[in-house]
């Protein structure tokens, strides 16, 4: 995983590692089928089931903001119980929901805000008391365990996808039992937390070119996390597509330690290229529509998307003196305006070149925005920066 190793961890942040893959594993296990678990259970039509999911996604981004002011309150310790507390609740109403089907919908939207409390408190924690130095270590292994269960997670829920009750028990079990191990976890000592902000400032401190860049990072990935299945049906099999996502998951895994350190010392601008390039070549790549060129541009977006989600969270970390969790849930509330604009914009350019029958002709849309939107701004921040606190190897 690391240098270090696995001796490298405490044992708490082993722990932590471990609850941050196990929670992706059990909700990436049911969010790849939830449009078709509220299609069956409630016989909404498509359109419907995607507002439904679009609100619930924004809670689950957006509301990393606010969670991160209820963390720096209630302490990170504190937080990640009730969020675990929220995810057994929500694992109780997926299963009642087979036999009241509107608990499928509360259940949908606590676990969204469950995960929104939940995902600032953990890296919150996980920093926690640690150095600069050993902040690009501890992130990049948080992000890889919590990619372990995001590849896994769908590989599981197809094992249960017949039986949603019986996925939904074992949820609950899991989620009861992560919920008494968090309560184990020491508090953070008071006296150690930073000054809190009062809540109508949760945007005070905000790094603003790292929030910018997150936005656009997610807002590029999702244009392939969204839209790549659609193009990719009847050009490749479903079995090695999803193999391939799931390997996409697993290259982040592989790759965020083995790069954190150099990325930690590499120019902001550098990393910004780097990533962005990376993007822009996975894109043309999918142009090709077989299963070599749909690998190749997998891989070249896992690599930039390695850089790019590493570079922006330490850059946000040096930029703010905000706590670690507040900056969390910047970077969230980033993530959700991204998510939201690339499926306002993203669906509709796609509707436009299929209408076409020109879908290659997507890709190089995405690509050149890939080129051209940090390019600009990048020109923009240079031009209108002000003078403020420049972290080492950054620039």
């Amino acid at each position: 995983m690391t240098p270090g190793g696995v001796r490298s961890f405490t044992g708490v942040q082993l722990a932590l590692l471990g609850s941050g893959s196990l929670v992706n594993l059990i909700s990436f296990s049911v969010y790849p089928y939830l449009a078709v678990l509220l299609r069956d259970r409630m016989g909404f039509g498509m359109d419907q089931v995607g507002v439904i999911l679009g609100l619930a996604t924004l809670v689950q981004f957006a509301g990393g903001l606010p969670g991160a002011a209820v963390a720096e309150r209630l302490g990170l310790q504190r937080s990640l119980l009730l969020a675990m507390v929220l995810q057994t609740v929500a694992s109780l109403g997926f299963l009642a929901g087979g036999a009241w089907p509107v608990a499928t919908i509360a259940a949908l939207f606590l676990r969204s805000a469950a995960t929104a409390l939940y995902s600032p408190s953990v890296r919150g924690y996980m920093v926690h008391g640690a150095g600069t130095g050993e902040r690009p270590r501890l992130m990049s292994a948080s992000y890889a365990s919590g990619n372990v269960g995001i590849a896994l997670g769908p590989v599981v829920g197809a094992l249960f996808i017949h039986d949603p009750g019986g996925m939904f028990a074992v949820a609950a079990a899991l989620h009861a039992a992560l919920t008494i191990g968090h309560a184990f976890l020491p508090q953070e000592p008071r006296e150690d937390r930073e000054a809190i902000e009062p809540l109508r400032r949760a945007l005070h401190g905000l790094a603003v070119p790292p929030f910018a860049v997150t936005a656009l990072t997610i807002y590029l990935h999702m244009h392939f996390y969204q839209y790549l299945s659609s193009y990719a049906e009847g050009r490749v099999s479903t079995v090695f597509y999803g193999s391939a996502m799931m390997g996409y998951s697993l290259l982040l895994v592989v790759l965020q330690p083995l790069i954190a350190g150099r990325v930690e010392r590499m120019r902001y601008s550098r990393a910004v290229v780097l990533g962005f390039g990376g993007l822009a070549v996975g894109m043309i790549a999918f142009t090709g529509g077989n299963e070599v060129a749909i690998a190749a541009g997998i891989v070249a977006i896992g690599a930039g998307n390695s850089v790019l989600f590493l570079k922006n969270v330490l850059e946000a970390l040096a930029r703010t003196p905000r706590s670690p969790a507040v900056v969390f849930g910047h970077q969230r509330l980033a993530e959700g305006a991204g998510a939201c604009l690339s499926g306002l914009a993203g669906g509709m350019v796609y509707q436009v070149f299929e209408t076409a029958g020109r879908l290659p002709g997507f890709w190089v849309a995405v690509a050149a925005q890939c080129l051209l939107l940090p390019a600009v701004m990048l020109v923009l921040h240079r031009r209108f920066r002000r003078p403020t606190i420049t972290p080492a190897g950054s620039r």
